[in-house]
Parts: structure tokens; C-alpha cells; sequence
């Protein structure tokens, strides 16, 4: 059924404040950096349109969960916000969380729009009641290949973890870079130590690494091991999933951690909104915010457009983001509604600046 048809808690919006869930990862094994970025975003957000008057004249109240990177607890957490009258869901990082909140909201008719989480297939079925405005891991991870295939890089090291994300990442990978002469090589992190990866790499001629494994460890490991590695010295270490973005990994692994592409979802240069929010963010984090806080602050400006008609029809949204206009469409092969696409850069950090990102590749 359309919800743009259906009935659904937002258009029986009652009570002093109009609540929204926000599901996001604040402790270990959650990415907790991402975590606290992705809420800065929402919080702020809450802020401005609190600000400008709320959602038909109530003030708009986040409710916030931490998801700890654990699905069945976000479960828990839907069904009990479903209970208290939460009118949408926000957030989520982790891609195997999003995708058990959002088959719960459908169940449920609950709105949900997912910040962060990549996976493509969020929902087994199509679904009218879940968003999405990060890009679909099947774009981003193809433009990271296109990337690796304009380096000169054929032969291709995955150090990987199981995981349903890893695991579709390297899926993803395999099939674009195969018919076009590379290949992918899989080292199980379940049986290698991080030393015994520099053999594996050696052995196999390898002249990329790309880490699909957990952060920080065993990731940071893996890093140091092959930077302290006279046979490695020309190899390039690849983090697609994004973890050189946050502070933490430069604390973590200094100059190692330079020169490690990695994907992210930020425009080469910012409205005037985007800059706006950029100052308050970095004041609000006291650090530079990464593109997880504007997912953040953008699912909330979308949400308080949806609420505010009355209705759940994302065809029909037109937000002015911090990264751009977003709009929703039904793309071939994902399962929600998508907003295709905020552009995705291949960045790493400056070697001669580790505080800097260097834009290598966009698409």
C-alpha cells in the first residue's frame, strides 16, 4: 500500500512535542566516533527547526538510543518508541542495524529515514515507509573502483571480516572490476594475523590493500604492520567504509594513517546553508565535522518537511540540504526510496598534513 494513501503517525500528530527516534551507535562495538558525529548533526538540526517555529507550531523532541552496533536491540527500541507514539525514525550508521530498524518500520508503518547506512538491500520488499539519503553501497564502492582502475591497480587484497556489509562490498567489487581485468584477492582476518597479511600480500602481488574489517582493531594493526614493511613499501591501503575520516584514526596511527583513500559524501564546496552548519557543528564537536554529522543535520530538515504536510510521500519532497537539493526516487535495484545522488569523493589525508583531505576522485 502507497503510504502517501495511508494512514500513519504523522498525520495523527498529538501532544505537547512531536517525537522522533533517533537510533545511533554511542558505545563500543558501535563505531562510537561516527555515533556522536551523526547525532551532533540530528541535535542540531532539532535546534534550527525548533527555532523557526517547530512542526506546526510544537516544538520538535528527539529521543536518542544507543544502538551499541547491535540489530536485535534496535529492534527493541522501534517497537518500543512504536509504543510511545514516535512519529518517524532517524539515523542509524551501522548498515546491518539500519536494515533490521527499517524492516521494523515497514512492519510497523513507521516513517524511517536513514542517515548513514549503505547497504542496498535495507528492506527484503519495496517499501513506501523507508528513506535513505546516504548513496547505495553498489554506487559508492563502484566509484571507488573506478578509482582503483585509474591508479594502475589490477590486483586487488581484501583483508575481511564476516559481515554482510564486507561481504557485499566485496561482491560489489568483484563484479566491476572483473570484466575489466581485475581481481579480487580475499584475506580471511579470521585465520591471519595483521603480520602475517604483509606475506599473503607479497605472495599473491597484490598492489592494493583495501581494509574491510573491524575499526580500530583489527584495522589499525593491519596498518602498521604493512607500513613497517620494507616489501611494502609501494602498496596502496584502501579504507572504502570510511575509517580514516574521524579524528580518532589520525590519534591512533599518526603519519601511518595518511595516504589511505577512503569514500565519503560531501560536495567539493558548500551552500551557504552548508557552511552555516559546518561553523556550528565544528563548534559543537570542537573538531572538524565529518560527512556523517550533515547525514545527520539533512535527515532532520527532511523529516520536519514530511511532518509538516501532514503525510508520508517522499516523491514529493524538495529539501534544501547542507550538501545540496535532496530529492527521493525509486532507483532499479534498491528496495526504499533514495535520494541519488549526494556526490561521493574518494579523499585521504595529506601526508605533509594529516588534518587536510586531499579530494583523489569524484563520481
Amino acid at each position: 500500500m502507497s503510504t502517501s494513501q495511508s494512514s500513519s503517525g504523522v498525520e495523527r500528530i498529538d501532544g505537547a512535542s512531536v517525537r522522533i527516534g533517533a537510533l545511533v551507535p554511542l558505545s563500543r562495538p558501535g563505531w562510537v566516533e561516527a555515533g556522536q558525529h551523526l547525532l551532533a548533526g540530528l541535535e542540531l538540526a532539532v535546534r534550527d527547526v525548533n527555532g523557526a517555529g517547530g512542526i506546526l507550531g510544537r516544538p520538535l523532541e528527539l529521543m536518542v538510543r544507543d544502538t551499541a552496533a547491535d540489530p536485535q536491540k534496535a529492534i527493541a527500541v522501534v517497537d518500543e518508541w512504536a509504543r510511545q507514539g514516535v512519529v518517524a525514525l532517524a539515523g542509524e550508521y551501522h548498515s546491518v542495524v539500519a536494515r533490521a530498524a527499517a524492516a521494523r518500520a515497514d512492519a510497523l508503518g513507521l516513517p524511517f529515514l536513514c542517515s548513514s547506512a549503505v547497504l542496498d538491500a535495507l528492506t527484503e520488499q519495496p517499501t513506501d515507509w523507508v528513506a535513505r539519503l546516504a548513496p547505495a553501497q553498489s554506487h559508492g564502492w563502484q566509484v571507488y573502483a573506478d578509482f582503483l582502475l585509474s591508479e594502475g591497480h589490477r590486483r586487488i587484497a581484501v583483508a575481511i571480516e564476516p559481515s554482510v556489509y564486507w561481504a557485499s562490498g566485496t561482491r560489489i567489487l568483484q563484479d566491476y572490476l572483473a570484466p575489466r581485468g581485475g581481481t579480487v584477492i580475499e584475506l580471511d582476518m579470521r585465520t591471519l594475523a595483521p603480520d602475517a597479511v604483509c606475506d599473503a600480500l607479497v605472495d599473491h602481488r597484490a598492489t592494493a590493500l583495501l581494509l574491510l574489517v573491524g575499526y580500530p582493531e583489527p584495522a589499525v594493526s593491519i596498518v602498521s604492520s604493512v607500513r613497517r614493511d620494507p616489501r611494502l613499501a609501494e602498496i596502496l591501503i584502501g579504507a572504502p567504509a570510511g575509517q580514516p575520516e574521524f579524528a580518532e584514526w589520525a590519534r591512533l596511527l599518526g603519519h601511518e594513517g595518511t595516504s589511505i583513500p577512503f569514500l565519503r559524501y560531501l560536495p567539493e564546496h558548500f551552500s551557504p546553508l552548508g557552511v552555516r552548519v559546518e561553523a556550528a557543528l565544528r563548534e559543537r564537536l570542537a573538531e572538524a565535522p565529518s560527512f556523517v554529522a550533515f547525514e545527520g543535520y539533512d535527515t532532520i530538515t527532511v523529516l520536519a518537511d514530511v511532518l509538516r504536510s501532514g503525510r508520508v510521500d517522499w516523491s514529493r519532497v524538495v529539501v534544501e540540504g547542507t550538501r545540496g537539493k535532496i530529492r527521493f526516487s525509486r532507483v532499479a535495484g534498491i528496495s526504499v526510496w533514495q535520494w541519488a545522488w549526494p556526490l561521493v569523493q574518494v579523499v585521504d589525508r595529506d601526508p605533509n598534513e594529516p588534518d587536510r583531505f586531499r579530494i583523489l576522485h569524484a563520481g
